[in-house]
């Protein structure tokens, strides 16, 4: 107990850490969707899902084969030394052929005029690759605390150069009048516009590189070839099931502007990742989810009436998605000024998403039966599989439906990923799930959902009463039939 304990405990510290970056780091969104064209983000859109790809290509899987040799090698020090080398000297030749080729590289991108953003980029990618390997150092030395604090550190320091860059200093440079227009006129150039976003976080980077000079330094660093070779071994195929995920979740950002027509394909990619960012608070609750349910499963993988507890966290998990679903869409009305007006045209690509979304946590509750039937390889191929569905539809839908034919390929790779999982887990390691019910509760939030969206009267005040009612509704519902389980929910924690 003491052991499932400390795991919880930092399990929260570590996901505790990870809620509060991305909240501050979706708290930016209203700073660029405010101040900068819907082209301009565009550009960070962009920009940010090259670095989604090249950060995996760059650590090349080696903070898990940290993870896996450390508990396997008698050495501790020399794995760690091992996996540090090997990624730094990977990290500065990816740099230095980079910075040789940045110009030509702007223009393949087709941003030839802003081959700094390239260098920025590259220097973020370079500097978060390397860091890597220190922070999984802390966590395979179980130092949350440590770990904690410098990536809050990291994300304070990216925020707060934001808003002095974008939301101080833009803004006193075009208004002479401004007390901050002496300090804007020394350190603002308008000719680097967004260049600032990518200029704040590299600095943010650095100071996390300073900050992790104990864990880089402090160790005999000697390179086991041998060893080396074995974590390659085991850490490529990580690389390419990597890949496969994270062109699920942001290559259609990338493809919208190579298969649109120029003069919209960046005003379109900020709207969508614009918009994208509504769904914060279920990417959030899937995340803390994610944390805790992980050691969840496993720890009670042995218990008796162990599937049972599986088919109730998912029938609880759709539930509460459900409700976050209803929420946000019935509150629409006000949320959407989260964003600037003229990104809002992409409103319609939230009610997709957050769906998709759904269905992405459904898959991974869904997970535990090749996790724990040591069928891992398919949790591969599941994932390859909705990346072949991501690029087919994309490349089908984006030329005639713009953003919203990505949304809806995302909807498709998560929902294809969730039902192949399901009829592959009740062959290989069935779970009694809760059909009726979960689907139950899905239309439920569903037609409330279109009942507010068709029946609710166009007054402001009065639509966003009539729809909490409805989310209202919906929780009472749900606590009907649910009442017995609750209770006794409660009666176990009390």
């Amino acid at each position: 107990m003491s052991t499932l304990k400390k795991l919880a405990s930092q399990t929260a510290v570590y996901g505790l850490s990870t809620i509060i970056g991305r909240l501050l780091n979706y708290l930016l969104v209203p700073l660029y969707t405010y101040n900068f064209s819907t082209s301009e983000y565009g550009i960070v859109t962009e920009m940010y899902a090259y670095v989604s790809f090249l950060i995996i290509v760059v650590t090349y899987g080696m903070e898990t084969a940290l993870f896996n040799f450390s508990a396997s090698e008698p050495d501790k020090d020399k794995v760690y030394s091992t996996v540090l080398i090997s990624i730094l000297v990977s990290t500065l030749l990816f740099i230095a052929i980079v910075v040789v080729f940045a110009q030509p590289l702007a223009k393949v991108i087709q941003h030839p005029e802003h081959s700094n953003y390239v260098l920025w980029i590259i220097l973020i990618i370079g500097l978060d690759a390397f860091t890597s390997i220190p922070f999984a150092k802390l966590r395979e030395q179980n130092k949350p605390s440590r770990f904690v604090f410098i990536k809050i550190f990291n994300i304070l320091i990216n925020v707060g150069l934001n808003i002095f860059f974008i939301g101080i200093c833009k803004n006193a440079y075009n208004n002479p009048a401004s007390d901050f227009y002496t300090i804007a006129n020394m350190v603002y150039n308008p000719q680097i516009g967004v260049g600032y976003v990518f200029i704040s976080n590299l600095v943010a980077s650095f100071m996390v590189l300073l900050l992790l000079v104990p864990e880089t330094i402090k160790i005999n660093f000697t390179f086991d070839t041998i060893l080396w070779k074995r974590m390659m071994i085991y850490a490529l195929p990580l690389l390419f099931a990597g890949l496969a995920g994270m062109t699920n979740e942001t290559m259609d950002r990338l493809l919208l502007k190579y298969l649109l027509p120029k003069n919209i394909a960046e005003s379109q990619m900020g709207i969508y990742g614009a918009c994208y960012k509504i769904s914060i608070i279920m990417t959030l609750f899937i995340q803390t989810f994610r944390y805790a349910a992980e050691p969840f499963f496993f720890s009670n993988a042995r218990e008796k009436n162990s599937k049972a507890l599986y088919a109730d966290v998912m029938k609880y998990f759709i539930i509460t998605c459900s409700f976050i679903f209803l929420a946000t869409m019935l509150n629409l009305s006000w949320i959407k000024y989260f964003i600037g007006e003229d990104f809002r045209s992409g409103i319609g690509v939230v009610p997709i998403l957050l769906l998709a979304n759904i269905c992405l946590g459904a898959f991974f509750n869904l997970s535990i039966w090749y996790k724990l039937s040591n069928k891992t390889k398919y949790g591969a191929y599941l994932t390859c599989l909705g990346a072949v569905i991501t690029l087919s539809l994309n490349f089908i839908l984006i030329p005639t439906m713009g953003f919203m034919g990505s949304a809806w390929a995302t909807l498709a790779c998560y929902f294809m990923m969730m039902v192949a999982s399901y009829f592959l887990g009740n062959k290989h390691f069935p779970v009694n799930y809760d059909v009726k019910s979960i689907l139950g509760y899905l239309t439920l939030s569903l037609a409330l959902y279109f009942t507010g969206y068709y029946l609710v009267p166009e007054n402001s005040a009065l639509t966003i009463v009539l729809n909490n009612l409805l989310v209202l509704l919906f929780i009472a519902t749900v606590y009907f039939l649910e009442r017995d389980g609750i209770k006794t929910l409660i009666k176990n924690e009390n």
